[in-house]
């Protein structure tokens, strides 16, 4: 069997302004996350477009219903920080890896409530802008799934880090336990990339973080599990997403359960 790129896929298809966002939490978020964030392909200062996990037009994805999750008030929230991937763009919510976890978590008896303000386009400084406020969900467990974003659009390293710094101490500071998906780009992306993809691994293991190396594995550059415009999992894809995901968030889910 051929070797599979787990990769970030390359942006290559043009993109457009996203979609409003369904999730009302994540509407009344989107506010606070405009100037970060922007919309569409960013430009530089020589009016050129870069690539973004934007989405491109619509599949036509027919979802099966949303399952019934009897969660208790009680239960530990898990707030998902992340971008279009956690977003889960042009599938109805319940099929976004998130809520996929959800389910299958509360079906082994570790049910949470779930908050995902996952926004297409947003970068580590979205994130950081957003965080205040998202924060207000008391969360026991963040999920952060940022970064591709600014990886595709070449942004400082320096700059990423001290993001991802941030939103690790702050949501710590809040009493959450915090969760790092790792990011890696295309191989085209050189030395940039290299450093990149290093970044995620060091930071888990300077700041003792729960840590999935690549969340993307056997998805990223998978035709098959990916919508058109080749960038956005299908609902078969955000299934593979978390089976990636699931022991890291399962054992932080049973932890503060405990409490």
């Amino acid at each position: 069997m051929a070797a599979v790129d787990s990769r970030l896929p390359d942006s290559t298809a043009p993109t457009r302004k996203p979609t409003a966002p369904t999730r009302a939490l994540r509407a009344a978020l989107a506010a606070l996350l405009l100037a970060a964030c922007g919309a569409g392909a960013a430009e530089d200062a020589g009016g050129e477009r870069t690539p973004t996990l934007l989405d491109a037009p619509a599949a036509d994805v027919a979802a099966a219903p949303a399952p019934a999750l009897d969660v208790p008030a009680d239960a530990p929230t898990v707030l998902f920080l992340g971008d279009s991937i956690g977003a889960g763009l042009h599938l109805a919510e319940h099929q976004a890896f998130p809520a996929v976890l959800q389910a299958r978590l509360a079906a082994d008896g570790l049910p949470f409530r779930l908050a995902n303000v996952s926004e297409s386009g947003r970068t580590t400084s979205g994130g950081v802008t957003g965080l205040d406020w998202a924060l207000r969900s008391e969360p026991a467990v963040v999920v952060i799934e940022l970064g591709g974003n600014d990886g595709l659009r070449g942004v400082a390293l320096e700059q990423v880090e001290a993001n991802l710094r941030r939103l690790v101490a702050e949501s710590r500071a809040a009493g959450a336990r915090v969760l790092l998906l790792g990011v890696r780009l295309p191989p085209n992306y050189g030395e940039y990339g290299e450093r990149f993809d290093a970044l995620y691994p060091r930071l888990a293991a300077e700041l003792d973080l729960a840590f999935v190396p690549s969340f993307m594995d056997d998805v990223g550059g998978v035709p098959e599990l990916n919508l058109p415009d080749g960038l956005h999992p299908t609902a078969e894809g955000h299934e593979r997403l978390a089976d990636n995901v699931e022991a890291a968030l399962r054992d932080l889910v049973a932890a503060a359960s405990a409490r």
